[in-house]
């Protein structure tokens, strides 16, 4: 891809890598918007290259996952493991529509898994090249979310 070719294609996909970048930095905007300049930075000056037989949002949303792992890592943000299995059996403290408060109360992964599904559109196997996991695992993961965003959503509208 020629470098007119790269401002089309970050113009095209802008909004949804910012909400990819928003997502990965845990919510927080203004680091995404450090984020998102940092990688169109890598991206333009070539220094993340683009192989013919990868898929472009693929690739963009991988480079994106990786600076906001790095950005995360630097500022201290990041979490570990262990502080995440303990946010799986929590009840969602969440308004009836609000299932961006539900999908935050998901583990990490299952987290970002569902989001590229859901919001992204993105397929499983898209979704495992970009988190660099084995397809196998992210269906766990995608089924594991499902089920439980699903438990919450029920039990809801019981309490309405």
């Amino acid at each position: 891809m020629n470098r007119s070719q790269l401002e089309s294609f970050l113009r095209d996909h802008h909004r949804e890598a910012f909400l990819w970048a928003r997502q990965c930095c845990g919510f927080d905007g203004e680091l995404a918007k450090d984020v998102i300049q940092q990688v169109y930075l890598k991206i333009l000056e070539g220094k993340a290259k683009l192989k013919h037989d990868t898929n472009c949002k693929t690739w963009l949303f991988t480079i994106i996952r990786f600076t906001a792992i790095d950005e995360l890592r630097k500022s201290g943000k990041s979490e570990s493991l262990d502080s995440e299995v303990e946010v799986i059996w929590d009840e969602p403290e969440a308004e009836p529509e609000n299932y961006e408060a539900l999908v935050r109360r998901l583990p990490k992964m299952q987290q970002e898994v569902m989001l590229m599904v859901f919001y992204h559109e993105m397929t499983l196997e898209q979704t495992a090249e970009v988190l660099k996991l084995h397809i196998g695992t992210v269906r766990t993961h995608y089924d594991r979310g499902k089920k439980k965003l699903r438990e919450w959503i029920e039990k809801m509208r019981i309490e309405k």
